[in-house]
């Protein structure tokens, strides 16, 4: 293994292990020291932070309000994180100051939608059975052109992807070739 003079490897967000010696020196006469961080790291919790509340298997952040945090969360959007705070009638607070009892609530509440993962999987589910059906959306998902309606010819360049001029550069040898 090649062991390098100076490395930084994370341990935990608020611990490093360093390295110090020549590239020459083996890993036993190395010297390792542990570096505590401590402007970012308040001492009231013995060093540790809790950075983001997991909410519907999703890490939301901690310093938004509850309405932009739930947002981070793949299926609800502006609308429906109002919704849930409304049915919940919790007030929108930043997300660390919440209780336990709270986060429980925002839990089970989270947990009545559709979100993440299940979600993805309808999704991907739907278009393939519109691919095996062959209906119009199917085919233009298989050809990856846009199938809402949208005019293709100068436009929809996410889903063609970038210009080609391979056809008619092929174009022109043949034509060439013929003359």
């Amino acid at each position: 293994m090649a062991w390098l003079s100076t490395a930084a490897l994370p341990l935990a967000f608020s611990l490093s292990v360093f390295t110090t010696g020549d590239s020459t020196s083996s890993p036993r006469r190395s010297s390792l020291f542990f570096h505590q961080n401590y402007s970012t790291i308040p001492s009231k919790n013995g060093g540790l932070r809790i950075q983001c509340v997991r909410v519907g298997g999703v890490e939301i952040p901690n310093n938004k309000r509850v309405e932009y945090s739930l947002q981070h969360i793949h299926g609800i959007g502006r609308s429906r994180s109002r919704q849930i705070l409304s049915d919940l009638c919790m007030v929108n607070k930043v997300t660390k100051d919440l209780t336990d009892g709270e986060l429980i609530q925002l839990r089970d509440e989270v947990s009545k939608y559709m979100i993440e993962g299940d979600l993805k999987r309808f999704n991907r589910l739907a278009i393939e059975r519109l691919k095996e059906i062959r209906c119009y959306r199917g085919i233009r998902h298989e050809m990856g052109l846009p199938c809402r309606g949208q005019r293709t010819k100068n436009n929809c360049r996410t889903l063609k992807g970038k210009y080609s001029l391979r056809q008619g550069r092929e174009h022109q040898e043949v034509m060439v070739a013929n003359i």
